[in-house]
């Protein structure tokens, strides 16, 4: 057992949702890998719950099915299995019923009275969003007197469907929690690459004295995807690219990359920054909104030799649909460090390649003294956080190619995680299970933080269900994106940026 799980009391994980798609693709993969490196207590318990009638024992036969297909550790060990399979319970339930409360409050009396002490109890609602307010409130109502130092309540996203309804949930939320016990969950901050964002930040001395105005022309965050809706149209209709992904996940990497440095690495003056970061940001007009944002959707192409169809076209979508899979958008962070300087954020659908790319372009050296012809492949500094397919840093700069004569090109200095560590880097919501199992809220967003986010977006979204686009789809599958996205970065006189395949990017300096 690793020795951080000595200090984690016994816990009971209660899973709403058991057996839907999350817990058999992140969730309870996701607490095997932590169950097989060490990091779970001795005295733990995964109670899952849904509507389909199962006994414990077909629940533990198909959570073991999910295991061997999506498990990073791949299929499980008899031995490993035969000892984290009898601590799995399943409960079959209706979440509107009182009654299931009530029995799972029995369930978790009865196995805090086998390990002879109070256990702490995570509940994780793997469920729609509509099913939020029901079950935060039938949880708090079973047992209103359990100590709020034990009991913590996961959200998945999308925490709100607009401003008013994030407010809603937040103030429903603090009336039965306090804010210690609630953890909104953003997957996206438990990447590996993405909480290595502040330690490259604020571990080097060499960065921080660039970090600003004076020395960044611009910042480049991209979140790509080559697949489809597939089969979320029935969900993705009614929230789009801005809503499912700009909202959330691209603004927190914003937070991250714009943040001042915390005083410590405390949860609260982390999200305080964080916090700033969405205060000091720019907000929209009517006006503005045609200037900085765009949007598109997907049509018919063609994906590595197969035809796909367009996103009106997926089974279950509206054939008239408006919705936007793609959006792109550019904000300004209106403080002392970031006074003039855009950062643009794009996402979308059925693009050409799925990646999530950070870029912070540098200014141009004030004065070249080498000749033109020396200079030929001429780049302008960029560091490069690429999140996903590979997980690496690197800065990019010129040097002086082999030879008698004086020729200079760009190359890489790679940190690369494949190269450098042995060791498999855990899956997101290992990150984040630990942490809610150990207190720690640092990964997680705070209430005043999403409704900052909504905030900043409203206007956008308003905009763009006001006036719906005469002119979707404006994109085929396999490409970058609309037109009108090219030209949101070119009258800047920048352009979008793509990080080479990892086999053609191994120059290091």
């Amino acid at each position: 057992m690793n020795t951080t799980a000595h200090t984690i009391p016994p816990t009971v994980f209660v899973i709403f949702g058991g057996t839907g798609d999350l817990n058999a693709r992140k969730l309870s993969p996701a607490l095997y890998n932590l169950f097989l490196d060490g990091w779970l207590p001795e005295q733990f318990a995964i109670i899952g719950t849904g509507r389909t009638k199962l006994t414990d024992e077909e629940f533990r036969k198909n959570l073991l099915a999910d295991l061997n297909q999506f498990s990073r550790s791949g299929k499980a060990k008899k031995e490993a299995w035969d000892k984290f399979g009898p601590h799995i319970q399943y409960q079959a339930s209706d979440v509107k019923v009182p009654a299931a409360y009530e029995e799972l409050s029995q369930r978790i009396a009865a196995l805090e009275k086998e390990w002879g002490a109070p256990a702490n109890i995570i509940y994780y609602l793997a469920v729609a969003p509509e099913f939020f307010p029901v079950i935060a409130t039938g949880i708090a109502e079973s047992h209103p007197d359990t100590d709020p130092n034990r009991v913590r309540i996961v959200i998945e996203k999308p925490f709100g469907h607009d401003l008013e309804s994030a407010r809603a949930l937040n103030q429903l939320l603090a009336k039965h929690y306090e804010e210690k016990q609630i953890y909104r969950i953003d997957h996206y901050l438990g990447k590996e690459t993405v909480q290595n964002i502040m330690a490259f930040r604020f571990a080097n001395a060499i960065m921080e004295p660039l970090w600003n105005r004076n020395n960044i022309e611009h910042v480049q965050i991209s979140v790509t995807e080559q697949l489809g809706v597939g089969e979320r149209t029935g969900y993705y209709d009614g929230s789009g690219a801005l809503r499912d992904m700009i909202q959330n996940h691209l603004l927190q990497l914003l937070c991250l990359v714009a943040m001042e440095p915390p005083v410590n690495f405390t949860a609260d003056e982390v999200r305080n920054r964080k916090v700033d970061v969405l205060r000091a940001m720019r907000r929209f007009t009517p006006e503005t909104v045609r200037e900085a944002a765009v949007r598109g959707q997907y049509g018919a192409g063609w994906i590595e030799g197969q035809q796909v169809p367009g996103y009106r076209e997926e089974p279950g979508a509206n054939p008239t649909s408006s919705t936007e899979t793609f959006a792109a958008v550019k904000f300004f962070v209106d403080n002392w460090r970031w006074q003039g300087v855009p950062f643009y954020l794009r996402t979308g659908k059925r693009l050409h390649r799925s990646a999530s790319i950070i870029t912070i372009q540098f200014k141009d050296v004030p004065h070249v003294i080498f000749p033109a012809e020396t200079a030929e492949g001429w780049r302008k500094n960029r560091l490069i956080i690429s999140i996903q397919p590979e997980m690496s840093i690197r800065l990019q700069v010129q040097a002086k190619r082999p030879g008698l004569d004086m020729m200079l090109n760009t190359v890489d200095m790679v940190f690369d995680y494949d190269g450098t560590y042995t060791t498999e880097a855990p899956e997101a919501y290992e990150t984040l299970l630990l942490d809610t199992m150990l207190g720690d809220q640092t990964l997680f967003m705070r209430g005043d933080q999403v409704e900052e986010a909504w905030d900043l977006v409203m206007p956008i979204l308003n905009s763009w269900q006001s006036r719906p686009s005469m002119s979707f789809p404006n994109y085929s599958a396999d490409s970058w994106g609309p037109e009108v996205a090219e030209a949101l970065i070119a009258r800047d006189g920048y352009h979008w940026f793509t990080l080479p395949l990892k086999d053609n990017s191994k120059k290091k300096a």
